[in-house]
């Protein structure tokens, strides 16, 4: 480099209550040092921590070679920088507080052997002020979530403080877990934690009884409905697993999944951390007594005591150098649908009963129908629920319905001949997660591939649904590449395959793969949604506003035809008013033209003088012969317009219906002589 300064680099030793403030040492990085050399000069852990707060001191040699050596470069790492930073001189950087002049200090003395390469100067007075770090913490209790922010200053009793505020529980009843580095007391000082900024604990209270319900029933239903995090750890290979299981998934569904993962059969499975309460395997966890939200198990493997005789015996043939624990496996794989072979991955013909699908299968929907039931008999009853029909029908079931109903089409490739089959059928396609997983998100559909007519038929059925790329994928893949799992994903025009998944995966891959395969439908499905919703809301007002123009319709016609109805009613009647006033008119006509001629008042004849009130007040005035018939007044009253058959003619002293009389009588008879007065009355 150009100069001596070039050379050098400032290490600054902050120094917890020293008066002289900052150290700074010079380092010559030509002196031949070595790691201890290196050593030689870290500051001691007191008064690094006043700086930094870091306590390890492998941890302050990592980050100063991560920095080249530079101290200054280390420490801005490491602080907070709001209040400024620190920097080199020879880098064009600045310390804040008094500008420190290298000119001014002493020229470094050359090297010698007993000496280090750190040789002290003493500048002006630096003051670096550190400003506090703050650390969030996300507190969990039962169902609640307390956010805490302190300054890494602070105690874990002030955590405890702020919680018995908010949670209103004693300090003293409370149990603060979560730390990485296990338990902690309440005096320990949050910066030697060595902490992130973001942090997760969760609250235990054993010593207070569960919150008071209406009823242990509710609680109960309660309890079924809660997530529990099980921290699980596998004692012999040291690896920690966090599993989520709800309230109502039991203990043996936890076993089988630890199963899974572990490759350690339940009967062999050696536990620690249950609580006493939990004795029974087809207990649920919300009534097993394990601590919400979280619960810490340990889990290994049981030794057998065949095992240890193994263990002593260290002279055996190759027939006895399976281990007992092999054969419990072997025992074991039973319990799993998992026959001898499939143990050790063999896949001989001479162990299965018949084929998984029959060869040259015309009928999809009976071929489907064999390949499920000889799928049960072999690998057991907890498998993938496979769609029994075409493809083209699991097509339409996943794809062809509403954007909320669509799932993602899973196609299970099946092979016989591979060496794979067995454990991936057996380990992971029947993990009881795989499985639930699988029925609430995907339609599965298989189809076996062991015949070459069976695997010719699905190539064409593949090339026609997915394109000839897919179709030649699956024509290369190798018989040990097999079982293939295709996810496919239904688009507005065509089918994508979205990830082809061969038989040499772990049940954790296998679940990462299909959760990313959701991520990318659910994405795609919420734009269909919404699509849908927006298609759907512009037919909706199509269809309101068809609709509300068919009703207009349908009112002016119902409007025109009834005043059509209402007109022709009127004409009808009026037609038939007419004829009845021309029928009653040619009957008044013709009484008036059969009435005898009136009598004069002077008449050899004895005369009667009648004389007749209307309805109208009117008055009709007449004479007739004492000798006429009554039904000759009936006459003259009808040719006035009143018919007998709708009106009555009353006398008035005495009173009586005249008309109830006989018409046939003459008036000197019914006492209407020589003169009578009567009125007429409608009937009713």
């Amino acid at each position: 480099m150009a100069s001596n300064m070039d050379r050098e680099m400032i290490l600054a030793d902050f120094q917890s209550g020293d008066e002289d403030g900052i150290k700074l040492y010079w380092l010559d990085p030509a002196h031949p040092w070595t790691t201890a050399a290196k050593r030689s000069w870290i500051p001691d852990k007191s008064r690094q921590e006043a700086c930094t707060g870091i306590e390890n001191i492998d941890e302050a040699i990592t980050l100063l070679e991560q920095n080249n050596w530079d101290l200054v470069a280390a420490i801005n790492g490491v602080i907070p920088q709001e209040n400024g930073i620190l920097q080199s001189d020879y880098g064009g950087e600045t310390i804040p507080g008094p500008a420190f002049d290298p000119a001014n200090r002493p020229a470094p003395a050359p090297p010698s052997s007993s000496s280090s390469a750190f040789r002290p100067v003493m500048p002006s007075r630096q003051i670096v002020e550190r400003q506090p770090r703050m650390l969030d913490f996300r507190v969990e209790y039962r169902d609640r979530n307390v956010d805490v922010v302190l300054e890494d200053s602070c105690t874990v009793g002030e955590i405890k403080q702020i919680l018995e505020n908010e949670l209103q529980i004693p300090v003293s009843k409370m149990l603060l877990k979560g730390w990485k580095t296990g338990d902690v007391e309440d005096s320990t000082v949050l910066k030697s934690l060595h902490l992130p900024k973001n942090n997760s604990l969760y609250v235990l209270t054993p010593d207070l009884p569960p919150p008071s319900s209406s009823s242990h029933a509710g609680a109960l239903q309660e309890s079924l409905n809660q997530n529990f995090m099980l921290i699980i750890t596998h004692r012999e290979v040291q690896r920690e697993y966090n599993l989520n299981f709800s309230g109502s998934s039991t203990i043996q569904e936890v076993k089988r999944n630890v199963y899974d993962l572990t490759s350690i059969p339940v009967r062999h499975q050696l536990w620690e951390g249950w609580p006493t309460t939990a004795t029974d395997d087809s207990m649920c966890l919300a009534e097993s007594g394990l601590s919400y939200p979280c619960h810490r198990l340990t889990v290994g493997r049981r030794s057998s005591p065949a095992q240890t005789r193994e263990q002593s015996e260290e002279q055996s043939t190759d027939v006895h150098m399976v281990s007992d624990s092999d054969g419990d496996d072997f025992e074991d794989a039973s319990e799993f649908g998992v026959d001898d072979g499939e143990v050790f991955g063999m896949a001989s013909s001479a162990l299965r009963k018949s084929p998984m699908m029959p060869e040259n299968a015309e009928n999809e929907e009976e071929a489907l129908l064999q390949f499920a039931a000889e799928f049960s008999s072999r690998y057991g009853d907890c498998h993938p629920v496979f769609f029994i029909g075409s493809l083209e029908a699991a097509f339409q079931e996943a794809f062809y319905v509403k954007a909320r109903d669509r799932k993602l089409l899973a196609i299970y490739l099946h092979h016989d001949e591979s060496v794979l089959t067995n454990v991936f059928c057996s380990q992971m396609l029947c993990a009881e997660s795989i499985v639930s997983y699988l029925s609430q998100n995907f339609i599965t559909w298989a189809w076996d591939l062991t015949k070459d007519a069976n695997r010719a038929r699905f190539l064409t059925m593949c090339n026609r649904h997915f394109g000839s790329v897919v179709a030649q994928t699956i024509r290369t893949q190798k018989t040990d590449q097999f079982p293939l799992f295709l996810i496919i994903m239904g688009k507005r025009s065509s089918n994508e395959v979205l990830n082809v998944i061969q038989g040499n995966t772990t049940v954790d891959e296998l679940m990462m793969r299909l959760m990313a395969a959701m991520e990318i439908f659910t994405a795609q499905q919420q734009e269909d949604i919404k699509d849908e919703d927006e298609r759907e809301a512009r037919e909706n007002v199509k269809r309101e506003q068809d609709e509300a123009y068919r009703l207009s319709l349908e009112a002016d016609r119902a409007k025109r035809e009834a005043h059509e109805r209402e007109m022709a009613e009127q004409f009808r009647l009026e037609q038939i008013r007419k004829e009845q006033e021309e029928e009653r008119e040619a009957i008044r006509l013709s009484l008036e033209q059969a009435l005898p001629p009136e009598p004069k008042e002077e008449n050899a004849e004895p005369v009667s003088k009648l004389r007749i009130r209307t309805p109208s007040g009117e008055f009709l005035e007449r004479r007739f012969l004492a000798s006429n018939k009554l039904q000759i007044v009936f006459d003259f009253v009808a040719s006035k317009g009143f018919p007998w058959d709708e009106f009555k003619l009353l006398s008035t002293f005495p009173r009586r219906d005249v008309t109830q009389l006989d018409p046939n009588k003459s008036l000197l008879e019914v006492k209407l002589f020589p003169q009578e007065t009567l009125f007429l009355e409608a009937k009713e």
